[in-house]
């Protein structure tokens, strides 16, 4: 595309990146000799070859143009092709983060996938912990990992799975032992991840030789909660010798942190089978997996002060294909989404969990509703395929300031907005739902929205569909009903209401009930 461009102007443009002080090529010139620069101690570039006519890249940092053998004046070349190049680059810079993002939260869902079938598939403690291990190392990149396990006749760490390590030349480690960073996790119940070059970590005061290829490390506390919520610390994982850049980020802390529940259930799991317990009883302990399904759903807290919204999520079974998302847009804009995937249980939670990850992203990354459906039918359409499933999926983005509501809705049939007076306008469909509809099929409307007083009202199939002891459904017409006596209290309480409403109504819930409002 640069030939095309430098063509269309009669001249040359190449593209340089500044490293370490140098410009390196990267397109066009990478047989041509690199111009020098001067970088000063406040980070100012200069170019200090006059023959050369360099432009650094605008919102982009470290990236320079050139423009030579021009029959014109260099500067009214870069006047024509200038807001171009800034273009193209910033364009193809924004799809390199934004499919660098994706794989990321593919890589975190893949790796629950992985750690709830090893749940589902094994029962003894070694060899779910050594899956389990595995699967970790290789998303974190981490060339040595650990599993301890708390045992409490001897109060000690015991090793049960390691990766670059035999497990087997592990010796325990008592938990009130003052020099080791794992007793010190599980006492303290709190991770700890050291950063060699920002070391603002206590760690224990004793000169542990610990034999590791780099500084950094991450160590986190495994947790059980038991069908009491009672919480108790059951081991610790421990992570080091982290490929490429020495350190184990915020992301990386939360992830572990997330699944180390999961890891807990696998410990008591263990345990349960040893004291010959029924597999029932296992079952029923791997229904913890609704946790971790419910905890990727955000809080209203996301949107920050001055928006008023609140949304209930109660999978059918342990885990289910609702979602919603709450989504804080430039210029005082507010996204609200809520997705119900096809069937319900397992299958759609996989699903789902996918979904939601990439529908965050494209949210984000688009500028209008329909923009964000089709990026994300581009990204989910093989999975929907395969899996014979499809999402209806509402994408609302309220405009306090412009008065509008724009919204996307693939097929969701539970979607209003409600008026301070009581009046009621449906949202409809602007195109099938997802799975079931290409991308030329995906529209858009938008509607008038007053600031603080419009309702937007989104709830699933399973609300309307639940059922009585005579078979009666609770319908939409209740749902509204329910929504319009209490439109003016807080969105909190509306929630609470249709939900109270449902449950003192339906003996029998058939499908995953999910609801959002929200008044901004």
């Amino acid at each position: 595309m640069l030939e095309g461009l430098g063509t269309l102007v009669d001249s040359r443009i190449r593209i340089w990146q500044l490293d370490r002080g140098k410009l390196k090529p990267v397109v066009g010139a990478e047989s041509v000799q690199a111009p020098s620069v001067e970088v000063h101690d406040d980070g100012t570039v200069i170019p200090s070859s006059p023959d050369r006519f360099l432009r650094p890249v605008e919102g982009l940092d470290d990236y320079w143009y050139e423009i030579s053998d021009s029959p014109l004046e260099p500067e009214a070349v870069a006047l024509q092709v200038g807001p171009i190049v800034n273009s193209l680059l910033n364009r193809e810079n924004a799809t390199l983060r934004m499919a660098k993002a994706l794989a990321s939260r593919f890589e975190e869902v893949e790796l629950i996938y992985t750690i709830t079938e090893t749940l589902g598939s094994t029962i003894r403690l070694q060899e779910a912990a050594q899956k389990i291990v595995e699967a970790v190392s290789e998303v974190v990149g981490s060339r040595r990992a650990s599993i301890l396990v708390y045992d409490q006749n001897t109060e000690e760490l015991k090793a049960v799975a390691c990766v670059g390590r035999d497990v087997t030349v592990y010796e325990p480690i008592s938990i009130n032992d003052t020099c080791s960073i794992a007793a010190k996790v599980f006492r303290d119940r709190v991770p700890i991840s050291y950063d060699p070059e920002n070391a603002n970590i206590e760690l224990p005061p004793c000169d542990e030789e610990r034999g590791y290829r780099g500084s950094a490390f991450l160590s986190v506390p495994i947790f059980y909660s038991g069908p009491q919520d009672e919480q108790r610390t059951v081991g610790v994982i421990n992570l080091t010798d982290r490929t490429g850049k020495d350190v184990f980020g915020l992301q990386e802390t939360r992830l572990i942190s997330a699944i180390a529940s999961q890891i807990g259930v696998a410990i008591e799991n263990a345990r349960l089978v040893s004291r010959d317990l029924e597999r029932q009883r296992l079952r029923h302990e791997l229904q913890l997996a609704h946790d971790l399904q419910l905890k990727l759903l955000p809080s209203p807290d996301t949107l920050g002060p001055g928006v008023d919204t609140a949304a209930h999520c109660q999978p059918a079974e342990s885990v289910g294909g609702d979602f919603y998302n709450y989504l804080r847009l430039p210029q005082g804009r507010v996204g609200v989404m809520l997705g119900d995937v096809s069937s319900h249980g397992f299958s759609s939670a996989l699903i789902m969990a996918l979904v939601f990850s990439a529908a965050g992203i494209h949210a984000e990354e688009s500028e209008t509703p329909d923009d964000a459906l089709r990026d994300l039918l581009a990204s989910v359409k093989t999975e929907l395929s395969d899996t014979e499933m499809h999402i209806a999926l509402f994408y609302g983005v309220a405009d306090p300031a412009a008065g509008m509501l724009r919204y996307a809705n693939a097929g969701h049939p539970h979607a209003f907005l409600m008026a301070r007076d009581g009046g009621v306008e449906r949202l409809g469909a602007t195109c099938p739902p997802l799975g079931l509809t290409d991308a030329k099929g995906i529209g858009a409307k938008a509607v008038h929205w007053r600031a603080e007083e419009d309702l937007l009202v989104l709830f699933s199939d399973g609300l309307t569909d639940a059922v009585d002891e005579n078979d009666n459904q609770f319908g939409e017409e209740r749902v509204m009903e329910i929504v319009g006596a209490c439109r003016g209290e807080p969105a909190a309480r509306i929630v609470d209401a249709v939900i109270n409403g449902v449950n003192d109504f339906a003996s029998l819930a058939n499908d995953d009930q999910t609801i959002l409002v929200l008044r901004a």
